[in-house]
């Protein structure tokens, strides 16, 4: 499993638990921050390292996010992929729920241990700082913006949010990061939400079976393309045998 960070306590939980010998490495949170084609040359990197000599596939914990995923390449083994646009999908469960949840409450950012705990000065990734209220840092924008700046950029940045929903995802050791979220809800002037989430995707994207209507399975030769429609990511096999192409 290669995974986005803000996943650990999830999949760590999920590995531990599985019928399949699992291996889970994890990439910085900021790496969709960076842009599209950084976030496809370092996923593609990661995958291109596996041992197939020691794994049967590679999957990704990840959502489409900025388009990170297209032109992602299945070389030596299958690459399975979550059919979702982002990460709260997998937090939620699945699509359906995440599409119902966002008509009934727009304006919603959501929160989980992931992206409360990780990341939070770059760490050794070298990343852009990922601290402050929801994310955004208001010290690093002022250094570089100044203050006045800073603030219209930050309200720009959060204008259309008006609730913080927390998701529970049943790993949380205790009460603080539910309540350090209502804490950043009060800051704002914000709602404050908690719901339940759903291991169920992020099981069977560990686990199986991957069932097409959920996962994208590649197999070797194939690549990753985006589509407007429900399925999100669809395989393009359009280059084998041809030079590749740059997407």
């Amino acid at each position: 499993i290669v995974a986005c960070e803000i996943f650990y306590r999830e999949l760590c939980h999920l590995a531990a638990r599985s019928p399949r010998k699992v291996d889970v490495e994890f990439l910085p949170k900021g790496l969709h921050d960076q842009g599209g084609s950084a976030m496809r040359e370092r996923l593609q990197a990661t995958i291109d390292a596996t041992d197939p000599g020691k794994h049967d596939a590679v999957a990704l914990a990840y959502g489409l996010c900025n388009n990170g995923l297209v032109g992602l390449e299945a070389r030596t083994l299958p690459l399975v992929l979550l059919r979702a646009h982002d990460c709260i999908t997998a937090f939620l469960g699945c699509r359906t729920r995440y599409a119902r949840y966002f008509e009934a409450r727009p304006g919603t950012y959501f929160e989980t241990t992931g992206w409360l705990e990780r990341g939070m000065d770059g760490g050794p990734y070298g990343l852009p700082s990922q601290t402050g209220a929801l994310g955004f840092d208001l010290a690093a924008l002022t250094a570089k913006y100044g203050e006045d700046n800073a603030r219209y950029i930050l309200e720009t940045m959060t204008r259309h949010y008006r609730r913080l929903a927390f998701i529970r995802m049943g790993v949380e050791p205790d009460g603080s990061f539910e309540e350090r979220t209502r804490e950043l809800a009060a800051e704002r002037g914000w709602e404050f939400e908690a719901l339940d989430g759903d291991l169920g995707l992020l099981r069977r994207l560990v686990d199986g079976p991957w069932d097409p209507a959920d996962f994208l399975v590649l197999q070797p030769g194939e690549r990753v393309a985006a589509t407007l429609g429900h399925e999100v990511i669809v395989a393009d096999d359009a280059h084998k045998g041809t030079e590749e192409v740059q997407t």
